[in-house]
């Protein structure tokens, strides 16, 4: 780039003739301003000398990252693959130079409103595609593996409450267990009373004490297996936590990530068949269906009293045993209604997810890689601001009606030329007035009678003929 030089260092000081229009006199203020231009204009001489290059460095360093968060893209590693990660990454970084590199010549340099905002709006435009294209996969190289650790960390997490949640649920139903012995123990001492004649007022095993001990049976069963499904339930409950803790490991574990994710996979898949199987130990609808078995499934059996006045009495108790009956069917039905309410555990999935796109879902977490990754692309936008508001102060320093005066060198070394020239032939013009043009002169003497011109080759009289 060629050096450009002001010319009013080479007139600020020189004569003008009294009818040049550059031989007013210039104000002080002018002459500030002009001189607070010139030292703007010059440090920009300077800036300029090395912003292509600062902006070619940006625009590979965004390129290299680009590559890297392709690469997370793609999975076939084979050379068609790197050659369409790298060209991708070229294209980013050729666009990225050539947009900036517009935008910081042209709009400093345009003077309208008009022209500036819509500059403006082309730079914001620009500036969103440019995030679009680069500045997430920048992000992805800069954070992707942690960002893939944090989700494997979320779904830990996730499956933890699951588990949790399932095991309580269990636990719950499970202790329905109490329930049904208090109701069993009550059928078993009206069955010891009705043995001694204190409720139908007969003493013995008639009818209404085999009601009664039937009830007893039905309940010690569902008390059997409520106990039965004590063991599995803890058991289950280990095996999570061991899976758990297995899972902990491998999302914070050194290694190559791939790896870790198929290992987490399939730990995740045996953690959700122990969730599920811990929802189906959960004994709370077996207590339910059991409280309305215990209510509509009763066999009566023949009244067995040896006169009418017994057989009655027998009736008379064993209607108010089945209305006890359905009484204690009802607290069992309602307190495995209040188990079942109790919120089921989440269903916890875990979902392979590339590095790119943890990064976008887990974005809150990572907002010092997503600022990094979106300034190395957008700083040249701080650049041109500087510029525009640079270019606006030499504009008030010189002033509205200032033409641009700058020349090259080699312009500069001809104007001196031309002028020492002009000068000499103005020194000479006044130093030697101009004479009249030259008259050729006239021939004399034999010359002029004829005699021989000894300036002709065959020495012929001036004039004549042979």
């Amino acid at each position: 780039m060629n050096k450009r030089t002001r010319l009013p260092y080479l007139v600020e000081n020189a004569p003008f003739h009294s009818g040049d229009r550059m031989s007013e006199p210039i104000s002080t203020p002018d002459r500030a301003g002009d001189r607070y231009a010139r030292e703007l204009e010059r440090h920009l001489d300077w800036l300029d000398s090395f912003t292509s290059t600062a902006l070619g460095v940006l625009s590979a360093a965004s390129g290299i990252y680009t590559y890297l968060g392709v690469r997370t893209l793609l999975d076939d590693p084979g050379i068609w693959t790197t050659f369409a990660a790298l060209a991708y990454s070229i294209a980013v970084s050729v666009g990225i130079f050539v947009f900036w590199s517009y935008l910081l010549r042209l709009l400093p340099a345009v003077r309208s409103a008009a022209s500036r905002v819509g500059l403006l709006l082309t730079m914001a435009l620009g500036s969103v595609a440019i995030v679009a294209m680069s500045s997430w996969l920048n992000a992805a190289a800069l954070a992707g593996g942690a960002a893939v650790e944090t989700h494997m960390a979320t779904t830990v997490q996730n499956y933890q409450t699951s588990l949790e949640r399932a095991h309580s649920n269990a636990v719950a139903g499970q202790s329905l267990a109490r329930d049904v012995a208090r109701v069993r123990q009550s059928f078993q001492d009206l069955s010891e009373q009705e043995a001694g004649g204190t409720l139908s007022g007969f003493s013995g095993r008639g009818a209404v004490f085999r009601v009664l001990t039937q009830k007893e049976a039905e309940l010690q069963a569902l008390e059997a297996q409520l106990a039965e499904v004590a063991s599995p339930i803890e058991e289950t409950f280990a095996q999570g936590n061991t899976i758990l803790s297995r899972m902990r490991g491998v999302s914070v574990a050194p290694g190559v990530l791939e790896d870790r994710t198929v290992r987490f996979s399939e730990d995740a898949v045996e953690l959700a068949g122990l969730i599920t199987q811990l929802r189906q130990l959960n004994p709370a609808p077996l207590v339910s269906r059991a409280a309305q078995d215990l209510s509509d499934a009763v066999v009566l059996p023949e009244l067995d009293g040896a006169t009418a006045a017994t057989r009655a009495g027998q009736s008379s108790t064993i209607n108010s045993v089945l209305s006890l009956v359905e009484q204690r069917a009802q607290t069992l039905a309602t307190a495995a209604a209040e188990v079942m309410a109790l919120p089921p555990p989440d269903e916890a999935l875990y979902t392979p997810m590339s590095a790119a796109d943890a990064v976008i879902v887990y974005a809150g977490n990572f907002v010092p890689a997503w600022a990094g990754a979106i300034s190395i692309d957008l700083l040249p936008a701080v650049l041109v601001f500087i510029i525009m508001v640079v270019q606006a102060a030499i504009r008030m320093g010189r002033g509205e009606g200032h033409s641009d005066d700058r020349m090259t060198v080699g312009e500069l070394r001809a104007a001196l030329a031309a002028s020492d020239l002009l000068r000499q032939v103005e020194a000479l013009n006044r130093s030697a007035p101009l004479a009249p043009p030259a008259v050729p002169p006239q021939p004399q003497g034999a010359a002029a009678f004829g005699e021989a011109d000894p300036r002709h080759p065959q020495g012929a009289p001036n004039g004549r003929g042979a």
